[in-house]
């Protein structure tokens, strides 16, 4: 059955143009949000607790927006199986990868972390041609072989490449002359088993994983994070902001907080682009290894 959803239902939108898609997104809205209401009660609590100080009609807005945004999502991810390289790089535009290429040239790894904010799909295909530095993104593998095989591969297409925790630590330990681009998502709920600390985040306190800023303590490399930003329809820049270059001045946590602090900010210009359906707050300090708020 997955099979005959890929061949023959997938690929063949996925090939549909992007005027096309859109009205698919612009249906998939109505049908999302009005009539099944997927996950609408995990939306509203979420942005309720986010925006205590917001009305209940600026919640809907916001809402409602999110939902139209979740559509667009949907249809570009399933054209991304298709899209050309050339494409992916004039959809997502990389403004200062200079910043990125400073370090390259001293010879220096770097960690990129960012979010599930606008089209991190696009950015795994459109980035790989827009910097020096070989990508690696960090990833669990799905439980369905299938699906995780098709979409490791058009994630990996354009020359990123998807690694678990223990091969990204196992490379970047035996591979020391390379230049590495090591991928984070930090808004992810950390596992039970994983390091986390404690920060406020959207007024809420919140675990966020250790891994990016003991990564980069470990093998001195510097952490930056980077905003996806929308500025069209289907069109989005990256801009990338240095969270820290010399981490031994920093307390521990320091980093963590610098670039949940960044996601935040983006959040906060425009929170219709974050991926709210997800149940972000789902754990709290007693059930970590680190029971710290920083």
């Amino acid at each position: 059955m997955d099979k005959l959803i890929y061949y023959f239902l997938v690929l063949p939108i996925s090939r549909l143009p992007l005027f096309v898609l859109y009205g698919i997104s612009n249906v998939l809205y109505y049908i999302v949000y009005r009539i099944i209401g997927y996950r609408r009660t995990v939306v509203r609590n979420n942005l309720t607790c986010s925006f205590p100080e917001k009305s209940l009609a600026e919640i809907l807005g916001i809402e409602r927006a999110f939902y139209r945004h979740l559509g667009d999502l949907i249809v570009e991810s399933i054209k991304n199986f298709t899209i050309s390289e050339t494409d992916s790089r004039k959809r997502m535009e990389i403004v200062n990868a200079e910043l990125l290429e400073h370090y390259f040239n001293k010879g220096r790894s770097v960690i990129l972390v960012g979010g599930h904010y606008n089209s991190w799909e696009l950015f795994a295909l459109a980035v790989p041609g827009q910097i020096k530095h070989t990508p690696m993104a960090l990833y669990s593998p799905l439980k369905n072989k299938f699906w995780d095989k098709k979409i490791t591969e058009s994630r990996s297409k354009y020359g990123l490449h998807m690694l678990t925790v223990d091969s990204v630590l196992q490379t970047m330990r035996t591979q020391k002359k390379e230049q590495f681009a090591v991928i984070f998502g930090s808004d992810q709920s950390p596992r039970k088993s994983q390091l986390a600390h404690f920060t406020t985040f959207l007024n809420q306190e919140t675990a966020v994983a250790y891994g990016a800023e003991r990564m980069a303590r470990e093998f001195d490399m510097p952490i930056i994070a980077g905003s996806n930003l929308k500025v069209a329809r289907g069109r989005y820049m990256v801009v990338f902001t240095l969270i820290s270059d010399n981490h031994c001045i920093l307390k521990e946590g320091d980093i963590t907080k610098g670039f949940t602090k960044q996601l935040e900010e983006d959040i906060l210009s425009a929170p219709q682009y974050w991926l709210w359906t997800h149940k972000r707050w789902k754990h709290n300090r007693s059930e970590h290894k680190v029971d710290r708020i920083i």
